[in-house]
């Protein structure tokens, strides 16, 4: 029996992808953030092309904010993942555009123009950057009840958004068709197959051979659209201030208090980030920095024509699918967005992923991220008091966005927070989390 001497460990934790500072092998490191970013990359940009057809822009219009969508995500992973000073989590977090303001950001783009939406969203990015930067004072609002809470309300949201893509995608008009569902089903069969049954890098690659097989496969059948890569160009530079920033008070209030309120949507993926990679709470200078850094690269955003960032929850279920802890295989997945928004072919390349192949890999996503949030709760006290902040916040988070007719007397902007659905769920646990009275005595086992 051979024992590892104090070198040849230190010299294996470094090149471990289980490791979150560690850096493995380009060889394996480089396909491992590939697939980040194949996951998060539909999302990413689908934000700019919804709000782009409501504000009716041309395009050309349009191609450019994808394109600025991706190099601004890009360079928002980088940070977050990497680090400034005191900026970013250093944790395994892909950045993207937010679809949380969107229900709010069409009205003012459509009502006020575009320039007054961007001015809107960095102040909302200000505002966030601000949250992260006192975060520490107000740790106490985000006990494990309220953060694994967040968690499971976020896996539940997006389980309907993954079956959606299963289905061809929001809007297909053939939704549902035979091909989606089978495209969807063999991706699903040969992410699940690899990742329960792989070894090494098989199993850590699950998802990224599921999406190309997936790939090949519509390929072979004729069911990718190529048209958009012969069109794209080469080269396109980001440019910022293209657009322009307005700020009218109308805008900014709204979309400034959902960024405050956002800000539990990204401690929900920070907190799910490190429970389902890493077994452990984030520490409070993860969380600041994390949240910081989702303010300023809201900012930075605005300024290069681009709407508010935030942590990317389906990424938050591959690191707790795949066990792929190592920042730095997601900062490779940052510079591959970065060069995707500086090239517009390779972009065009990725985005021709059918939805139904995407969805086969999300499904499970999604559904990791609930297992993470139940994965925190199993270390808290199952008491009364902890029981009805989950039951009322999950109560709120998933039954509001299915009855609309209960607000539809309110106004656009309130609308729109209550049905993005957890923003009302976030403030039920926080605000029980902070009224009802410290009972400890949990339920009879027996009952």
């Amino acid at each position: 029996m051979t024992t590892e001497s104090p070198a040849e460990a230190t010299a294996r934790r470094v090149r471990s992808t289980h490791d979150v500072d560690a850096m493995p092998p380009l060889g394996r490191a480089i396909p491992l953030g590939l697939q980040h970013v194949l996951a998060m990359f539909v999302g990413n940009v689908t934000v700019p092309i919804i709000i782009a057809g409501a504000a009716d822009l041309s395009a050309e219009q349009t191609t450019f904010m994808i394109q600025a969508a991706m190099f601004v995500a890009g360079v928002a992973t980088l940070v977050q993942s990497l680090g400034l000073g005191p900026i970013g989590a250093r944790l395994p977090i892909v950045m993207g555009t937010s679809f949380g303001f969107v229900p709010v950001l069409i009205p003012i783009a459509v009502g006020m123009g575009l320039p007054a939406a961007l001015g809107a969203a960095l102040c909302g990015g200000v505002a966030m950057a601000l949250v992260g930067l006192f975060l520490p004072w107000f740790r106490f609002l985000f006990p494990p009840v309220v953060t694994g809470t967040f968690v499971i309300m976020l896996g539940t949201l997006l389980m309907p958004v993954g079956l959606a893509y299963v289905g061809g995608g929001f809007g297909a008009e053939d939704f549902g068709a035979s091909h989606h569902l089978l495209l969807a089903g063999l991706v699903l069969v040969i992410t699940l197959g690899l990742h329960q049954f792989g070894r090494g890098i098989w199993s850590e690659a699950a998802p990224l051979i599921g999406l190309l097989a997936g790939y090949a496969t519509a390929t072979a059948f004729g069911l990718v659209d190529f048209s958009a890569i012969a069109g794209a160009a080469w080269i396109s530079l980001p440019t910022p201030l293209a657009i322009g920033l307005e700020f009218h008070w109308a805008a900014v209030l709204p979309v400034v208090l959902l960024a405050v309120v956002t800000c539990a949507e990204s401690i929900g993926d920070i907190a799910g980030t490190t429970a389902g990679g890493l077994d452990r709470a984030p520490t409070p200078k993860e969380l600041s920095g994390g949240v910081m850094a989702d303010g300023l690269a809201s900012v930075f955003a605005a300024i290069f024509n681009a709407f508010p960032q935030i942590s990317f929850s389906q990424n938050v279920g591959m690191v707790a699918l795949t066990g792929v802890v190592s920042r730095f295989v997601v900062a490779i997945g940052g510079a591959f967005l970065v060069i995707a928004g500086l090239l517009p072919k390779l972009g065009a390349i990725v985005s021709s992923i059918p939805n139904a192949v995407l969805g086969g890999a999300v499904v499970i996503m999604f559904g990791m991220i609930a297992s993470a949030g139940i994965k925190m709760l199993s270390h808290i006290s199952f008491n009364k008091r902890n029981m009805v902040i989950i039951g009322v916040s999950l109560s709120a988070a998933i039954g509001l966005p299915a009855q609309e007719g209960l607000y539809a007397d309110l106004s656009d902007n309130l609308q729109a927070i209550i049905e993005s659905g957890l923003i009302p769920g976030a403030l039920c646990a926080i605000v029980l989390n902070l009224v009802l009275p410290r009972e400890e005595r949990p339920f009879r086992s027996d009952v």
